[in-house]
């Protein structure tokens, strides 16, 4: 690839013009190179392979982002290269494992962060993924970085939405605006999707579900059509199982989850959320307990249940060796001594 030799160790996935390899660069770093056949591609997939370039290349300074390491364009010769980092396991085969039960919470916090950073950093480039689902975010290095940009699009004329011509996306994370601009154009119409901000939010909060439930919201809809009509309808609710008693996060996965775009929290306000947020669960705490009767068995079990919630919800409050940092057991302690000053110790 621009003259710099790789050594090949195998295939590790193709698609229809292109193939994807492991390959050693010279200085014994692994990279996973895509090979596409200009020859097998038409000019809208040729195109969407040159867009991916330009998109990593700009957003080359965000963590979240998988990381181009090399790339060449070559028509003589008739190929395109793409060298990426090389990752462990994208989020798909991750949530297949876990199928059968739900992630710990701890990990749908870590990856669901991790998720909307890297969304952030391309709304913030102006450019709408479409197409997000698990299979996008690769696990790189203990990292959850965002992949796959074939179909994304810079946002035209600094405005929040694009327009496409085509259906683009995968049924269980799409948007309802998506299916439904579609699905309302007439025989013969021409079809122009319009999709914005709101419809990544849509598709994230699909997986964020899927995450904690271990299926996507329509899943159990096994009929196409049925679920292309039923994902815009709101007459047709979507369920979220009393199993899961985080209150912050059912505030957030509703949220998403919301048949009016307009209606969706955006990413900074999902990135401050009190369920991303250590923080919120101590001044939470610390309100209900002041507001709590006075102090008695029952409440004094109240407050050892939140306490013991906050430690088992947040284990970077605990170091290796099994203790709680000072700072941390500080701060839960000033919350507890406060609510004990308030009732008295008359109580």
């Amino acid at each position: 690839m621009n003259g710099r030799p790789y050594t090949r160790l195998g295939i590790i996935g193709r698609g229809g013009s292109s193939k994807v390899y492991k390959v050693m660069s010279q200085d014994n770093k692994l990279l996973a190179v895509k090979k596409v056949a200009l020859a097998k591609a038409d000019p809208v997939t040729i195109k969407g392979y040159i867009n991916e370039i330009d998109l990593l290349k700009r957003l080359a300074h965000s963590e979240y982002i998988i990381r181009l390491i090399d790339s060449e364009v070559n028509f003589e010769r008739g190929f395109i290269l793409i060298g990426l980092e090389c990752g462990e396991i994208d989020l798909a085969h991750i949530l297949q494992k876990h199928q059968d039960k739900p992630l710990n919470m701890n990990f749908v916090r870590m990856y669901w962060e991790q998720m909307l950073e890297a969304v952030h950093a391309i709304h913030e480039q102006k450019i709408v993924h479409s197409d997000l689902k698990p299979a996008n975010f690769l696990l790189v290095a203990g990292t959850l970085k965002l992949i796959d940009f074939g179909i994304a699009k810079a946002i035209a004329n600094d405005t929040t939405n694009i327009h496409r011509e085509h259906q683009i996306g995968t049924v269980n994370y799409m948007s309802p605006e998506a299916i439904e601009d579609t699905n309302g154009a007439g025989p013969g119409a021409r079809r122009c999707m319009k999709l914005g901000r709101p419809s990544d939010v849509w598709s994230l909060g699909c997986i964020l579900y899927q995450m904690v439930y271990g299926r996507t919201p329509f899943a159990h809809l096994k009929n196409i059509y049925t679920k292309l009509r039923a994902i815009p309808d709101p007459n047709t609710p979507i369920n979220f199982p009393d199993s899961m008693s985080i209150r912050d996060l059912m505030t957030v996965m509703k949220n998403c989850l919301q048949r009016d775009s307009r209606a969706r929290m955006t990413i900074p306000e999902l990135l401050q959320h009190p369920f991303l947020r250590q923080d919120s669960h101590l001044s939470i705490l610390q309100q209900e307990l002041l507001t709590q009767p006075p102090l008695n068995i029952d409440n004094l079990k109240y407050i050892v249940k939140h306490v013991l919630h906050i430690v088992t919800t947040h284990p970077e409050m605990v170091e290796r060796n099994g203790g709680a940092r000072d700072r941390d057991i500080d701060r839960i302690t000033s919350v507890l001594w406060r609510t004990f000053e308030k009732y008295g110790p008359n109580h």
